[in-house]
């Protein structure tokens, strides 16, 4: 009994390890950006808020439907409310007037209303809004799309810089230790001074001080695209492409000589549906000039006791029915509705000029864009080669130390020299891949 239970405990307790084992997750950088769409957080109520607008969109088109009111009104008469009438209806005195109470202590009233909206200029122009409404929703989550893609773009780009600059400290970490030691070595010996070994010291501790702060640097990078994805930061993450790769994939020539159609990008949309909405406005301002149609149909029931007697089987009830029919005409408003029509329509000016300034500015950024784009191809073949260059000085400038040649100052500036080439290079790659993201996101390529 005590063996089975024992092996309970252990097979209960490895299905709780399992299950709090941590999810892991395998991204390349266009699989993060489609699992981003879906589950980042802003995505989330983006998408939320087009539900939001569906419903919207039905609430204002219910309003020109059959509406179905039903009403239970019950009134306890605690003093009955009295007239006077004159006495000698009742054999009194001519001249005196008696108090007569008219009605029941307890009243009771069950109805059902049914109305509906025949005309009014207000709904009509509430219909066409809803659309837009809809179509301003669907615009804000593709734009909010088109955000996330370059955010994620940026952010998978800087793990992978982080990343870069940690295996390149850690190599000049190694080589300059190794260097460190042979120059010691050497004056242990006698045959070079105690300066150029403290020279290289100084080197090294900064070396190795840049790269502890890359390896933090490196993991709060990899927390954020972690946030930016929607995945929780305890949870195991790997990036399958690398720096190299994503930069040269993101050189593309012809992306430079493209034409941009402003009409394409989602600012521009989003301005026409704000200048929609404006036209809207002064329409439905307009429309409340016109008069209003609706019609009722209202049936119940009623009863009245002098005791609460409505749930007994023989109380009375007596049954109503009427039809209604309502128009309302506005004649004057002392030109309050003339006042909100001018306004109206100044709004709707704005928003055309917001329009043409919105796509002034979107050929200005997008010329921008495609600058900086050409210009960061441009630097990414000019500190490849910088790089290239500055392994074979500080090459030979190590022979050359080595040898006793050349001083310790000179090999510490070709190092330095070394290491800003390396950190160039890096940055020029990641440079490549974010102004490419922001020239894709003015002209809406995804």
């Amino acid at each position: 009994m005590t063996k089975k239970f024992i092996v309970l405990l252990l097979l209960f307790s490895l299905f709780s390890l399992a299950q709090e084992e941590k999810e892991l997750y395998n991204f390349s950088l266009q699989q993060a950006i489609e699992y981003a769409i879906q589950n980042n957080y802003t995505t989330i109520n983006a998408n939320r808020d087009i539900e939001a607008a569906k419903k919207k969109k039905w609430e204002t088109t219910t309003i020109g439907l059959p509406q179905l009111n039903a009403n239970l009104n019950y009134q306890n008469n605690i003093e009955i409310q009295k007239s006077v009438v004159p006495a000698e209806f009742f054999g009194g005195n001519p001249g005196e007037f008696t108090e007569v109470a008219f009605g029941t202590r307890h009243n009771m009233v069950a109805n059902a209303t049914l109305s509906q909206l025949i005309f009014d200029g207000s709904y009509l122009v509430g219909l066409q809004s809803a659309k837009v409404y809809l179509q301003i929703s669907q615009n804000a989550k593709e734009k909010t799309e088109l955000e996330i893609r370059e955010i994620v773009i940026n952010a998978y780009g800087n793990v992978l810089l982080a990343r870069e600059s940690v295996k390149v400290l850690e190599n000049n970490k190694k080589t300059l230790e190794k260097v460190v030691f042979d120059t010691n070595e050497t004056y242990k010996n006698g045959l070079t001074e105690e300066e150029n070994v403290e020279q290289l010291q100084i080197t090294l501790s900064q070396v190795k001080s840049s790269l502890s702060n890359a390896n933090k640097r490196a993991e709060i990078a990899l927390n954020m695209l972690k946030f930016v994805l929607g995945i929780e930061l305890n949870e195991s993450l790997t990036l399958t492409d690398s720096l190299d790769n994503l930069a040269t994939q993101n050189v593309d020539l012809i992306a430079l000589n493209a034409e941009f159609n402003v009409q394409n990008s989602i600012d521009y949309k989003i301005g026409l549906n704000s200048e929609e909405s404006s036209r809207l406005l002064l329409k439905l301002e307009k429309s409340k000039a016109l008069p209003s149609l609706s019609a009722n149909l209202n049936f119940g029931y009623n009863a009245f006791s002098d005791t609460f007697s409505f749930l007994e089987r023989d109380q009375r009830w007596l049954n109503f029915t009427n039809v209604g029919v309502g128009l309302n005409v506005p004649i004057f408003s002392s030109l309050g509705r003339t006042a909100r029509t001018q306004q109206a329509k100044i709004a709707y000016e704005q928003a055309k000029t917001k329009l043409k300034e919105t796509e002034q500015k979107l050929l200005l950024e997008f010329q921008s864009a495609k600058t900086d784009y050409e210009y960061s191809v441009e630097q990414f073949t000019v500190s490849k080669e910088n790089l290239r260059l500055a392994e074979r000085i500080e090459s030979k400038q190590q022979i050359k130390f080595k040898e006793g040649i050349s001083t310790s100052f000179e090999f510490t500036e070709a190092q330095r020299q070394l290491y800003s080439a390396q950190q160039s290079y890096l940055q020029a790659m990641v440079d490549v891949i974010n102004k490419k993201a922001t020239l894709d996101k003015i002209t809406n390529t995804k």
